[in-house]
């Protein structure tokens, strides 16, 4: 799924650069509105075309930015030997995805401040380089552009609404003062909600007010910071209830077991088809050597399943993820995000003694559902 809405650029500092689809049609509009709109207001009688040039350049320099504020997070999270899944820029700019939330408050601001300051300093960089452009009009505009567009871009971030990087400036210090996560989470989430809200109502106001424009993008983003901070506290209710809670708990002791020597199509006709299996582990004399799906099978062509062997297109043993028993199931959910698979193979003293699914864990939130949450 991922790779279908995604374009990989390439890697800084190990870390996956990637642009969303999304990201084009905004680049579109950044485009349009600084070719037609801001830059014939501020610098007049130029040719049309010099604008939409401009437009453009002004565009990706300023996905550059953003791309560099979103390191800011990502070095200072490596710095704490947390690990960046990827940067991705898209409709609204771009998101650092840390794998895990920081061990204490002062990592957690840390980590969150790091953003909005090389936006800042990346506005004075520009500022001072306007001083320098200001023989060539059109390098004048982009450099004036670029330091007014920067230090609003930290500015904004810096409002206290989750996920924002200001909600989470808020949440370690209230996690600072209370000791307690959670507590700081549903607070941060609480204000992030209310800034959104506030949003649509402030660009509905400009809306009827006859600045259609600008309404539309403020409500927009508010409905987006109101999306983003309720998706957050559903995380943090789904982390409650998981709480203390371990792979065995909601683990299946069944599982499918085949031979290495099994051809596609046997599987197909015999597991697939008749029982609808999703996961099969690959055992050669008791020892697991490898697991497939039906999703890995599909990178063979159909007329090819009779003599093609499991082995040849399993993932293989040695780069096979598993977890055991003990492990705490927040923490097995968080593993399967982060490497895009819907099971786990459960492994115990070297044996396997069953499956981790998606399923099984939304089978036990079922059960944990009607459960009070530990404060």
């Amino acid at each position: 799924m991922k790779q279908q809405r995604v374009i990989f650029l390439g890697r800084i500092l190990g870390i996956p650069i990637e642009i969303d689809y999304s990201w084009f049609l905004v680049f579109v509009l950044l485009t349009w509105t600084l070719a037609v709109g801001y830059y014939p207001q501020a610098f007049k009688h130029w040719p049309v075309v010099e604008y939409w040039v401009l437009g453009a350049i002004t565009a990706v320099l300023l996905f550059v930015s953003v791309l560099l504020h979103e390191l800011g997070h990502s070095v200072v999270a490596l710095h704490y030997k947390i690990r960046v899944r990827s940067i991705t820029l898209f409709i609204f700019g771009g998101i650092s995805q840390i794998v895990s939330d920081p061990p204490n408050a002062k990592i957690e601001f840390l980590i969150a401040i790091a953003g909005p300051l090389v936006s800042f300093a990346l506005g004075g960089l520009f500022g001072l380089l306007r001083y320098l452009a200001e023989p060539v009009a059109p390098l004048l505009a982009l450099m004036e552009y670029l330091a007014y567009i920067n230090v609003i871009l930290g500015a904004f971030n810096l409002i206290p609404g989750f996920p924002l990087d200001g909600g989470r400036v808020f949440r370690a210090a209230v996690w600072g003062i209370t000791g307690n996560l959670r507590r700081a989470t549903s607070l941060a989430g609480n204000v992030g909600t209310a800034i959104g809200y506030l949003f649509i109502f402030v660009g509905v106001w400009q809306i009827f007010a006859g600045d259609f424009i600008n309404g539309l993008w403020i409500a927009f983003i508010g409905w987006f910071l109101d999306g983003a901070a309720a998706s957050q506290m559903r995380q943090q209710r789904l982390q409650d209830l998981l709480a203390g809670h371990r792979v065995g708990d909601a683990m299946s002791r069944r599982y499918v077991s085949i031979l290495p020597d099994t051809t596609l199509q046997d599987l197909v006709d015999e597991h697939i088809l008749g029982n609808g299996e999703r996961s099969f582990i690959v055992e050669r004399d008791g020892k697991v050597i490898g697991l497939l799906t039906p999703h890995l099978m599909t990178t063979v062509p159909r007329n090819r399943w009779s003599a093609t062997k499991v082995t040849q297109v399993m993932i293989s043993g040695a780069a096979l993820r598993f977890v055991q028993p003990g492990t705490d199931l927040w923490q097995a959910l968080t593993a399967m995000d982060r490497d895009g698979v819907n099971q786990l193979p459960v492994m115990s003293a070297g044996r396997i003694v069953g499956m981790l699914t998606r399923e099984d864990i939304i089978s036990y939130l079922r059960t944990l559902s009607g459960l009070p949450v530990p404060n």
